[in-house]
């Protein structure tokens, strides 16, 4: 074999070997992490699925004098010309919801008072409104983190119990339930244990700045978690007031002018 065919044969090898260097070299490249918000009903890794595509209201239904998208966020905001009577709520149009989990992340104004509402029902005599579980937002971070049920039952679990719900003693006599509240709190409740003090666990969230709400909502057992920490624990044994299903809604809160932002919010039912 001469010298011209031995060199070409070493340069094919080289060439080869730079070029199986190179496709591993780019394997081996971390992928960049997107920062693009994903489209509404796209099925991400971990199963669950965004409900809202950072650039419209598509899938949800409020009153847009209060709810408006703005810098890909989601925003609820009340200003001294638009003060609110009542509650009101921008609702998910995908139906009613029954065992699921559920992600978001929330910044709240000082004096802002919001919430997440699920397994709620349609109130007919006041427009958007609902009335059903919640998960408190507050921008003290007085009630963030609880459970409170809007326009029935009242507080379920404040923040650090894990409480156990029944029903009230005369649940056929008219106004029971009201008269079954006490300090805006109910009264047919035991608390089973302690998740922490409640202002110990207030350090956990952010003033000011963002926050991930998780909740997990399966059977009569409601979870609600802040920055990963279990903050409320309710199991709902009241087989009168209780509700499997329903719908989920945010809420803009009646009080000062305040603002309330949400950005990736997710869900996967279970």
């Amino acid at each position: 074999m001469n010298k011209k065919v031995i060199k070409g044969l070493l340069l094919s090898i080289v060439l080869g070997i730079g070029i199986l260097l190179s496709i591993q070299s780019c394997r081996e490249q971390p992928k960049e992490k997107s920062n693009e918000v994903p489209e509404d009903n796209t099925i991400q890794d971990d199963g669950f699925v965004s409900l809202f595509d950072g650039k419209s209201l598509n899938h949800w239904e409020g009153d847009t004098t209060y709810w408006r998208v703005e810098n890909t966020h989601l925003v609820g905001e009340i200003t001294p010309e638009t003060l609110l009577k009542s509650n009101t709520f921008l609702i998910w149009k995908g139906g009613e919801l029954k065992d699921f989990e559920f992600k978001t992340e929330f910044r709240i104004s000082e004096n802002g008072n919001s919430g997440i509402n699920y397994r709620s029902e349609l109130l007919d005599t006041i427009p958007f409104a609902l009335r059903g579980y919640q998960a408190d937002i507050d921008g003290k971070n007085r009630y963030t983190g609880q459970n409170y049920e809007e326009r029935k039952r009242t507080t379920l679990a404040y923040r650090g119990e894990k409480a156990a719900i029944t029903s009230q003693k005369d649940p056929d006599t008219p106004g029971s339930l009201r008269a079954n509240v006490d300090k805006n709190a109910w009264q047919s409740r035991a608390v089973l244990e302690s998740l922490g003090n409640s202002d110990s666990l207030r350090t956990q969230i952010k003033t000011g700045d963002w926050n991930e709400c998780h909740l997990i909502i399966k059977g009569n057992r409601l979870q609600h978690f802040i920055n990963g920490i279990l903050m409320s624990d309710v199991i709902d044994n009241d087989t009168i007031n209780r509700k499997f299903s329903g719908f989920l809604g945010l809420q803009a809160h009646r009080g000062p002018p305040m603002k309330v932002e949400y950005r990736n919010i997710r869900l996967k039912e279970l």
